[in-house]
């Protein structure tokens, strides 16, 4: 069989998966351990075919996928990837290009350079702000704190990547008590560790205690400060009050971080701005693209309003490396060698246009208000202020709210995932499918009822 050949089954086998998603179970048909025996056999001597391969491979893999690229997966905050930008990874795969500099692939590079303004503008960053395409938020969030890391020693005298943090003046980190756990881990990769976070209360909806943050940065000593916030809480959407705390920080010359996971394309909306408001008045922010703008996996974004902090934390140089420009891709990335993610998101953008990614945000907050409109009519709790594609749903006690979630989830019509919050179980519903319908919704509500024991 020929490379076109070859491809062309290939996606032909990606296209037909996608057509049958409306109707697809969206549970996986097997387990892993069901799956482990498809794939696990001897590694052969000689190499065969690659028909065969891709043959054996799309057997293979059959009953372990979930169809959490379709319309009625609610399980995590993740979209299903839009056409265009399917096609552009496909194409990405396809050109092999690696996009470290301009030097190895002028196009990738040109593609990320045209993409950076796009999202700055949807998501209301300032125009001045490096940007860096990452493999999503946790690089992001590691990278936008990799350059809090240096900016804020180097203003105490410390170079941070020549000497390390060994004898470093003490930076004070302090985030929201239900920040989301790759800020935690970012802070052990970067030497930090994480018990030197301190967490700070949260209030209603999940956010940032302001007064207790304003009463703690008034009684510290002197010294760097990272203050880390959030633009949509993993449990209810909700964003902290982010202009209220970047003005309370600088007056302490700190650096504000923001891991804006789903929750930053609030911004590309009138509907929802008011969220994020004061969100370009922070020095970095982390985002993803495979999820609430519907990109496929490993693309997300960082920015930084301090360009030069941003570069000298991550910038490097070999004898062997020849650069095109004083700038490269490389220098806001943590990858040497990786493919242009820049050109889904490119086709993406594209495809969907800036009316088109509001309209996405605001069909999917309309859908979440849906869910909970018709859950909460039928005497189910919802736990959250829904505000953006959020909904906590008890069912009860915390053993009954399990149960309803393992009983859906086997039934296939949708998935829902579980989480703990303030001490209780949920049911947590998360619209962020550009695919999604109201027929979507109810049909997913009907399946949750239908698994809800009766009162009494």
């Amino acid at each position: 069989m020929g490379l076109a050949s070859l491809f062309r089954k290939a996606a032909d086998e990606a296209a037909g998966y996608r057509a049958s998603l409306g109707e697809r179970r969206v549970g996986a048909a097997k387990t892993q351990a069901e799956v482990r025996a498809d794939f696990r056999r001897p590694l052969p001597d000689t190499g065969r075919p690659a028909e065969e391969v891709i043959d054996d491979l799309i057997d293979a893999a059959e009953g372990g996928l979930i169809a959490s690229a379709g319309p009625r997966y609610f399980g995590f905050v993740v979209g299903g990837a839009l056409p265009a930008a399917t096609a552009a990874e496909m194409l990405v795969a396809g050109w092999d290009q690696n996009v470290w500099n301009a030097v190895l692939s002028p196009a990738a590079a040109a593609a990320e350079e045209a993409v950076a303004p796009w999202l700055k503008d949807l998501l209301g960053l300032p125009a001045e702000a490096s940007m860096g395409f990452t493999t999503g938020a946790q690089a992001a969030n590691i990278v936008g704190l990799a350059a809090a890391r240096h900016h804020v020693l180097a203003k105490a005298g410390w170079d941070v990547e020549r000497n390390g943090l060994p004898g470093a003046p003490r930076v004070q980190i302090l985030a929201g008590e239900e920040r989301h756990a790759t800020i935690d881990r970012a802070l052990r990769l970067l030497g930090f560790g994480s018990d030197c976070l301190e967490p700070v209360p949260a209030g209603a909806n999940g956010v940032l205690d302001v007064g207790d943050l304003r009463r703690r940065l008034a009684d510290r000593e002197a010294g760097p400060l990272i203050v880390c916030l959030q633009a949509g809480n993993v449990n209810t959407g909700a964003s902290d009050p982010l202009r209220e705390v970047c003005e309370l920080v600088h007056q302490y010359e700190g650096w504000v971080h923001v891991d804006g996971a789903f929750g930053l394309w609030a911004a590309a909306s009138p509907s929802t701005r008011a969220q994020v408001d004061g969100i370009e008045l922070a020095d970095s922010w982390g985002c993803d693209g495979h999820k609430w703008l519907n990109l496929p996996y490993d693309n997300g974004f960082v920015f930084c309003a301090h360009p030069d902090s941003h570069a000298a934390a991550l910038t490097y140089s070999a004898s062997y490396l020849v650069r095109a420009a004083e700038r490269d891709p490389g220098d806001y990335a943590l990858e040497s060698s990786r493919r242009s993610r820049g050109m889904a998101a490119w086709a993406g953008l594209q495809e969907l246009g800036r009316d088109g990614v509001r309209e996405v945000v605001d069909r999917c907050c309309a859908l979440a208000r849906r869910f909970a409109d018709q859950l909460g009519a039928a005497g189910c709790e919802i736990g959250n202020e829904v505000v953006l594609n959020q909904v906590l749903v008890s069912f009860g006690d915390d053993d009954e709210t399990d149960r309803v979630i393992a009983e859906v989830q086997q039934g296939g019509v949708c998935w829902m995932g579980g989480t703990t919050w303030r001490g209780r179980r949920y049911m947590r519903v998360s619209v962020s499918n550009h695919l999604t319908t109201e027929a979507d919704v109810d049909r997913s509500v009907q399946a949750i009822l239908a698994s809800v024991a009766p009162a009494g």
